[in-house]
Parts: structure tokens; sequence; C-alpha cells
């Protein structure tokens, strides 16, 4: 992990990347991306009107560029979308570019943290619930898979989770 100075935060949605991600980057002095963010910056539209339009396939082809445009930055923390890690591609770019956290929740803290949340598609006109099982079931692996180390976000505070990544990150570097 040394001479990576990238920091990446993948997990599924309602883990807490964007929170985590926008209060880790203070303390690191970094700057805060957010690739769903970027992206709808980019088109001019939110995630659920492309998911509209182009389907997650078209969706997944923008979150690559994304990706792969971002992870070039220097001195970021990066907050992926929750599916980013389909994309072999993706894995890669953020394996190679960064340090990856994996932070880890349960399909209950994500039904909380979403519940009211309308601008999550994978989440429309289905059962939340099983959808997030069924999501879980095809990316946990690739979450682990490619993360450096993993933190819980259960229950937790978005500073004690970005305080925790931030120490093992120094950790990590310390001679």
């Amino acid at each position: 992990m040394l001479g990576k100075g990238n920091v990446f935060l993948i997990g599924p949605m309602g883990s807490g990347k964007t929170a985590v991600g926008r209060h880790l980057a203070r303390i690191l002095r970094f700057t805060f991306h957010d690739s769903d963010a970027d992206i709808e910056a980019r088109t001019g539209v939110d995630i659920a009107f492309i998911f509209e339009k182009e389907g997650e396939a078209g969706f997944r082809i923008r979150e690559k560029e994304s990706i792969e445009r971002l992870t070039r930055l220097q001195s970021i923390v990066l907050a992926t979308g929750g599916g980013a890690v389909i994309e072999e591609d993706n894995r890669r770019a953020l394996s190679e570019r960064g340090v990856v956290v994996y932070l880890a929740t349960s399909i209950d803290q994500q039904l909380e943290r979403t519940r009211h949340a309308r601008h999550r598609p994978l989440l429309n006109d289905i059962d939340p619930e099983q959808r997030l099982h069924e999501l879980m079931l095809r990316r946990a692996t690739l979450y682990t898979q490619i993360a450096d180390f993993t933190v819980p976000t259960d229950g937790r505070r978005v500073q004690l989770v970005a305080d925790e990544i931030h120490q093992a990150l120094r950790r990590t570097q310390a001679p």
C-alpha cells in the first residue's frame, strides 16, 4: 500500500462511502470525489434518469469512464458506486492506483440507510431487502478481492469510521 497516494472507498449502497469519504478527505487534506456525482455533473442528469433511458448497461459504461479518469488523479479520496466492482477494468484501476477500503455493512443497516432514498434505481419497483441480498451475493466476493482492508460501518459514526481508516493508513505507511 506504500506509495499509493489515493484512497478508494468501495462497498454496497448505504455503507457510508460518500459521508465517510468527505470526512476522510478533510482529515488527509485530499480532494474528495464521488463517481456517481461525477457522472451526474458530466451528463447533467441524475443516475435514475440514466438508468431509465440507458439501463444499467449504459450507466456502467459511464461509470467505467468516470473511474478510469478519476483514479488517475493524485491525492484523492474517491467514493464509488456500489456496483463499481462488477467491471473488471474498474477493479484493476482501483486496486492498482490507490488503497482500496471496503466499507462493510449489513443488509439491515443498508435498508435503514436507504429506506427514504428516491435516487436508488436498483431498489425501485422491487422488494428492497430481497434486492440488497441479491446484490450482496454477487458483489461481496468482489469487494473483498480488491480491498486492502475492510472497515465495518454498522451503527458507527462517520467520524469514527474515517478516523479508523486514517489510523490504518498511517500504520501501513510507518517505516
